[in-house]
């Protein structure tokens, strides 16, 4: 339709909901007609039709998403796994543009450096059950969420203490698939279907540049790497104005 904002979808990482997008889409709504939707198996999300669910699974129900949204080609933007999955989207032809803010997926299944990362997510997972009870006394004070937050975010004090819990014990915690996604792994992509951005954050402690972002850069060569100083592995928390910059860039949405 004429005059119709073109559509942007954000998808999250493992383990959290579409509400941890929330400072983002006001800076992006000008430009588009935002969606963040919450994943199979997450906190909000549908429960999943068959189990353990699998990254395949995940992929597909994110197709499946856009499908019953009549979303044929929006632009992406995803972070972590939500940007592992934003890509495999790409190569199934269903993307205008991506944004993948420190992408999950660039790595071996063979060598180990994909069930590194999975221990780090599941290890995380079984500290922050066993700290839910006395985490809203430790998110109270600025220092305790910049401490209790540092993997993902570089400046956790700067969330409220009630969103802090929110996005980092309640959705993990509502995560009922945590302990059933293996790993897959991204495939080489050239050329590439759509214009890619492969956004990293200097501090992804989950995936960091090297080797994770170097093992992109080899198997995505067309895309556009933007670093992004100063953040965490959420990077759009710690610099929401630079992230949306760089997503508009990529959606060509920026002047």
């Amino acid at each position: 339709m004429t005059g119709q904002k073109p559509p942007l979808v954000l998808l999250h990482p493992f383990t959290s909901s579409g509400r941890i997008w929330d400072e983002l889409v006001p800076l992006l709504s000008d430009h588009h007609t935002v969606y963040a939707p919450t994943g199979t198996g997450h906190r909000g999300g549908r429960t999943p039709q068959r189990r353990p669910v699998t990254t395949a699974d995940l992929y597909d129900d994110a197709e499946r998403w856009l499908d019953e949204n009549n979303l044929d080609r929006p632009n992406l933007v995803g972070n972590s796994g939500g940007a592992g999955a934003a890509i495999e989207l790409a190569r199934r032809g269903r993307a205008s543009s991506v944004c993948a803010i420190s992408p999950a997926g660039f790595w071996s299944t063979s060598d180990g450096s994909a069930a590194r990362v999975i221990r780090l997510v599941r290890l995380g997972g079984r500290v922050f059950r066993v700290m839910a009870p006395v985490a809203p006394l430790l998110l109270r004070t600025p220092l305790g969420r910049r401490l209790a937050l540092r993997n993902f975010v570089c400046h956790g004090e700067r969330l409220r203490p009630e969103r802090a819990y929110a996005l980092f014990f309640e959705d993990p915690l509502g995560c009922t698939i945590m302990n059933e996604v293996e790993p897959d792994e991204i495939q080489p992509l050239d050329p590439l279907p759509c214009p890619i951005t492969l956004a990293w954050a200097q501090h992804a402690r989950f995936v960091p540049a090297e080797p994770y972002g170097r093992i992109a850069r080899d198997r995505l060569p067309g895309a556009n790497w933007v670093d992004l100083p100063g953040t965490g592995h959420n990077a759009f928390i710690d610099a929401p104005q630079l992230v949306a910059k760089v997503i508009l860039a990529t959606t060509g949405a920026a002047s």
